[in-house]
């Protein structure tokens, strides 16, 4: 028999265990968007109404890269296997605005097909939770990360192999994964020289942390551009903006804007533009 403080002892038990426990996973609606960010704590996709793009055509010299990923997300949408995908390369260069420019792409040619679900780099170890809602939903989705990379002590890599590829559950057929990088394996170089030189077995640990980024099918690398190609995107802009600009003029200005910043990339051209559109006093 159970006395009266024994009752209320084992009914406070019960609570602070209720309280350790995780919530169980609600499935949400994401029919209300067709884009959406991951949220870790808690567990949640939030809706975004007005994704910040530009339109693929405004993408110039990255075409094999564009043509690439376009034919891996046509397939994927359509149902067909499809690669995981790493954007690797230099900064600025057109990496994350490809992504976001496919997927409008997918999404204009049969509207509402292809999700965009963006996971920030931090919140890589709820990676399997987010799978579990994505898989739940239904929907075809490219789950996204931008800028990823791992620095040392960081064991978050290892969750991501897991879902990626080679884990009991993997990913779900519903969901590919894109990510962009500044690294080609995903690791800084003073990084996997450290485990070259303190592991037991230097080639072992190496290539543990190099393997992740073969758990991507498709590799795209990204480069700074040269003069001319950076003259057809600030061109490509004026005229799709309509600015009122003459093309010798754009040209000298654009190339002493790229040399005053020691470099010439798509998002060096677009912070062009956007300074020239506020001088003119258009809008963009």
């Amino acid at each position: 028999m159970f006395n009266a403080e024994s009752i209320e002892t084992l009914k406070r038990i019960a609570e602070a265990l209720e309280r350790l426990s995780p919530p169980p996973s609600l499935a949400q609606d994401l029919s209300a968007a067709d884009a959406y960010v991951w949220h870790a704590d808690p567990d949640r996709l939030e809706p975004v109404t007005s994704v910040n793009r530009v339109d693929i055509g405004l993408l110039q010299g990255i075409e094999r890269q564009r043509e690439q990923l376009l034919d891996n997300t046509r397939r994927f949408a359509a149902g067909f296997p499809a690669n995981n995908a790493l954007l690797w390369g230099a900064r600025g260069t057109g990496k994350s605005s490809l992504v976001k420019a496919v997927h409008a792409t997918i999404n204009v040619e049969k509207p509402g097909t292809l999700l965009l679900v963006e996971i920030h780099r931090e919140d890589i170890p709820s990676l399997p939770r987010c799978l579990r809602l994505l898989k739940e939903s239904g929907r075809r989705a490219v789950l996204f990360c931008d800028d990823l990379s791992f620095d040392q002590q960081d064991d978050a890599y290892k969750s991501l192999k897991a879902v990626l590829e080679g884990g009991i559950e993997g990913r779900p057929e519903n969901v590919v994964f894109y990510a962009t990088s500044n690294r080609r394996h995903l690791m800084a170089r003073d990084m996997i020289d450290n485990e070259r030189s303190t592991a037991i077995n230097p080639g072992e640990a190496v290539e543990e942390k190099v393997s992740l980024s073969d758990r991507f099918g498709l590799w795209l690398g990204f480069h700074h551009v040269a003069q001319d190609t950076f003259f057809a995107i600030v061109e490509g802009y004026v005229a799709h903006y309509g600015l009122p600009i003459s093309t010798e003029e754009l040209q000298r200005e654009a190339n002493e804007w790229s040399v005053t910043r020691g470099s010439r990339s798509g998002r060096v051209a677009w912070q062009f533009i956007q300074d020239l559109a506020g001088r003119l006093g258009k809008s963009l």
